[in-house]
């Protein structure tokens, strides 16, 4: 597997549990960050869909999908500029930044690992 393959494939593991967890026990994660408690289905709308993103990035890294890892590189690094005008704009607390720094972090590995592939020739 390829270094920017396995990137992907541990970014899209992470959402796995993390689309699991808002999926079954949303309160438990909201408190962790410090974020309300919530009896609204949309907490786990939102599980459900991370979670099938997680399945498309997990099967997309088994796969080598190259042009895949660079999409995500983009939608990764945006997550956080969402997220911080989000908290700016009052509609969310400090705490969901931490989300977007672990996108940020993501989108980096994968993005110098698809770096270090084009300037050695190597599968990325």
């Amino acid at each position: 597997m390829s270094k920017s393959a396995r990137s992907v494939l541990i970014f899209g593991l992470y959402l796995v549990v993390l689309g699991f967890t808002l999926l079954v026990v949303p309160n438990f994660l909201l408190g962790i960050f410090f974020l309300p408690s919530t009896t609204e289905v949309w907490i786990r709308v939102v599980g459900m869909l991370i979670l099938i993103l997680g399945f498309y990035y997990t099967q997309a890294a088994r796969k080598e999908l190259t042009d895949f890892f660079q999409w995500t590189v983009t939608v990764r690094v945006s997550t956080i500029l969402f997220f911080t005008a989000f908290v700016l704009l009052g509609f969310a607390g400090s705490a969901l930044i931490l989300f977007g720094v672990v996108d940020l972090l993501g989108a980096l590995w994968t993005g110098l690992a698809l770096r270090s592939s084009k300037i050695s020739g190597a599968k990325s």
